[in-house]
């Protein structure tokens, strides 16, 4: 009688929004490569959960940015990672998939090592050591099996420190952030043609939104005051929408506030130009062609560390891209709501410069494409790769699988 094979069981871990959109697209690109026949277990948010996740911990516990907003919040985290640490051992899954928020995942990693474990880890989102605390690289070396990458120039960073290592391509190339439907947004919400639409994300995790809500309020009736009567839409996620929805009540603009992530692409179609916190959402509004400001404030402790250490001149990921400073940056003390009024006024009133940043934004996307597999479907490919090699007593496997060069 034929032994049937049990299906892959993947144990994925994210802390963060950001991370939980990844996870979605990665859970149902393992759900398309093995027809269903997967089983899968971990922490993660309303994305992941759509895909059939039930998450272990609540995202909004593990959602913390910044060494001085991490430890108010130790015990906590602790908590969480000694708790998923034993899950692990318990399920005894065929791999761990951690997915960015490396302050937790990499918390668990060292953990699982700690206690003898060597089933394989992989880690999706490379920590951006070419930026800071190159360090880290040797550490992941010890704990990691493998890293999938989403930018293009960062696998040599870890392979010279002896991490397999492979460039999967990002995720927002297949997000559908160039296909929304300014039509309808502004159908669905009574907006004229000619009302002026900003489109404002104050960022995804607790510490952010709370710092940079009053900045960017602020900043948008600094802005009403430069160039008119204006309109605003704030797109936000679960975590966070209870808080943003109270807070823009005050704003210009009356608000529209959501949470869907059509809704989202909708309004970068229907804007004219955007105010973002610092982060992956710069790569969605660049692909929808969206003129943006980008800002950022952290703890001041923060700051001081990072002002210290930081190697790079941009943190923005399209100016990284293009090496050059296409995207207005305004972080720590430069983000002030008179100069990102004067920074959005100027895309507003400036068709030859939001022309330079939408040719910008067409040449970061160039950039990052990597041949005709979906990123997601490279990253699972991987990911299924390293468990079959495991599953049959070979090495894990260091490249993407032929077939999805």
């Amino acid at each position: 009688m034929a032994v049937t094979e049990p299906p892959p069981f993947i144990f994925l871990i994210t802390g963060e929004p950001s991370g939980d959109a990844l996870g979605g697209a990665l859970i149902a690109a393992l759900q398309q490569r093995t027809e269903g026949n997967l089983r899968i277990s971990g922490i993660g948010g309303e994305h992941m959960r759509e895909r059939g996740l039930i998450s272990l911990a609540p995202l909004e516990d593990l959602a913390i940015g910044g060494v001085a907003e991490v430890l108010p919040r130790a015990t906590v985290i602790l908590r969480w990672v000694r708790k998923t640490v034993a899950a692990i051992r318990e399920l005894r899954p065929d791999a761990v998939v951690t997915i960015d928020s490396s302050g937790f995942s990499w918390r668990v990693a060292h953990r699982l090592r700690r206690c003898g474990e060597t089933l394989p880890l992989i880690h999706y989102v490379a920590p951006m050591v070419w930026a800071w605390r190159a360090g880290r690289a040797r550490r992941m070396a010890r704990w990691y099996d493998h890293l999938m990458t989403l930018l293009p120039f960062e696998p040599p960073y870890f392979e010279r420190v002896g991490l397999s290592c492979c460039y999967v391509g990002h995720p927002v190339l297949e997000s559908g952030a160039d296909r929304g439907d300014g039509g309808r947004f502004r159908a669905t919400h009574g907006l004229a043609q000619d009302d002026l639409l900003i489109t404002t994300l104050p960022g995804s995790r607790s510490g952010e939104v709370t710092r940079l809500l009053p900045i960017f309020g602020a900043a948008l009736e600094r802005l009403e005051s430069l160039i008119g009567r204006l309109r605003v839409v704030v797109p936000t996620v679960e975590t966070v929408a209870a808080r943003v929805a109270d807070a823009v009540q005050g704003w210009p603009g009356t608000p529209i506030v959501v949470q869907q992530t059509q809704d989202k692409y909708d309004a970068f179609a229907a804007s004219c130009a955007a105010l973002a916190a610092s982060g992956s959402v710069a790569l969605e509004l660049a692909l929808a062609k969206l003129p943006m400001v980008v800002g950022y404030r952290l703890n001041p402790l923060t700051e001081a560390l990072l002002d210290r250490i930081l190697k790079v001149r941009h943190v923005n990921l399209v100016n990284l891209l293009l090496g050059k400073p296409l995207v207005c940056e305004l972080l720590g003390p430069n983000c002030t709501p008179e100069r990102l009024a004067a920074a959005i006024a100027e895309l507003v009133r400036n068709e030859r410069v939001r022309a330079v940043h939408r040719e910008g934004y067409d040449e970061a996307r160039r950039r990052l494409e990597v041949g005709d597999i979906p990123p997601s479907l490279r990253a699972a490919d991987q990911i299924l790769d390293i468990v079959a090699a495991r599953k049959c007593g070979g090495p894990a496997l260091t490249s993407v699988r032929r077939n999805s060069r």
